[in-house]
């Protein structure tokens, strides 16, 4: 069956924000029609460069008629009245993650969300990397028998500015949700909680009473044990592994080199170049498979997208990682 090409309303065109214009522009099943910004001048410069009308409007993109679906790039704390408003008007969702930073304002959203019957999706790209997803697929496959434990590494680079640590909800509501989104992809059904952590060499956190190291215990109801490691810096460049293990051996996710090219010589052997050093490199593939799913959600077609669901769930588990790390104990949790 052939489709006629999904019309986009963009709201947000900051760093990320300008990724999915571009995704949107390079899918042949889609179109930006419509970008919004406050920030005029920043929607103008999306437009310019990859179509679609700019206003400094997300009501009034929401209103056009113009479009078929949202995709929601803006700041965390417009996300629940701009997903209210695409719900209440008809519109599919694709919304950054999280939902929010207060699980109170979710849960006031959700029950909107339901009753409307229009599909939500929540921006965990990182279940749509082709690598996190196949090993993925092959631990369902039983490929190495019941899962018993899952290790993510998770480091960045270098920390954040300051000021946006300050209005970030901290280092698990920011961080590490994408990390317990991972869990859940893998064992959707966590218990309990156990987090810990430090501001070991970060300023921001310090000033802000939040942490730039931390690690995260999860377990599931299987009894399957979850370790989740975060640092806000890595002079290795963007860390980001898995290794799944179960009785019948073993799975892992390798760092994503920026050559595949190595140097062997008398003094060194297979010295490598540096490992991407940027998120948006490390998952460009994951951000275009992400909108890809968004598409047929949107056509009502079978999809893989993160649900509203999903993004509740994230929360929770970093809402409990806060308490953990804060009460030095483990916290129980009923993700319903």
């Amino acid at each position: 069956m052939t489709h006629s090409p999904i019309r986009i309303g963009l709201i947000g065109t900051g760093r990320i924000g300008q990724a999915h214009a571009a995704n949107i522009a390079a899918s042949p099943d889609a179109t930006l029609a419509r970008v919004a910004d406050p920030f005029i001048a920043g929607a103008t410069a999306v437009t310019e460069r990859f179509g679609g009308t700019a206003t400094a409007s997300a009501e009034e993109l929401i209103d056009s008629g113009e479009i078929d679906a949202v995709l929601i790039a803006s700041p965390t704390p417009t996300h629940v009245d701009l997903i209210g408003a695409a719900v209440d008007a008809g519109l599919p969702v694709l919304c950054e993650k999280p939902i929010d930073l207060d699980i109170a304002r979710v849960d006031a959203l959700a029950p909107r969300v339901a009753a409307s019957g229009v599909p939500v999706a929540i921006g965990f790209n990182r279940r749509f990397d082709p690598a996190f997803s196949a090993v993925q697929a092959r631990v369902a496959a039983g490929e190495i028998g019941r899962l018993e434990q899952l290790t993510i590494v998770s480091r960045d680079p270098a920390a954040p500015p300051a000021e946006y640590v300050g209005v970030s909800g901290g280092i698990f509501r920011d961080m590490t949700i994408h990390d317990f989104d991972m869990a859940r992809y893998f064992l959707p059904d966590i218990v309990e909680v156990t987090a810990i952590g430090g501001a070991l060499f970060d300023t921001g956190a310090q000033q802000h009473g939040d942490l730039d190291t931390a690690v995260t215990t999860l377990r599931a109801a299987s009894g399957a044990i979850v370790t989740i490691i975060n640092s806000r810096h890595s002079a290795i460049g963007y860390d980001q592994r898995i290794e799944a293990f179960g009785a019948g051996g073993m799975l892992q996710v390798a760092n994503a080199p920026t050559s595949l090219v190595s140097l062997s010589t008398a003094e060194t052997v297979e010295a490598k170049a540096p490992y991407q050093a940027f998120f948006l490199q490390r998952y460009a593939a994951a951000y275009a498979l992400e909108f890809d799913a968004f598409v047929r959600l949107a056509r009502g077609e079978d999809s893989a997208s993160s649900t509203f669901a999903d993004g509740r769930a994230a929360l929770v588990l970093a809402d409990a990682a806060v308490r953990s790390a804060a009460e030095g104990r483990t916290v129980a949790v009923d993700l319903g």
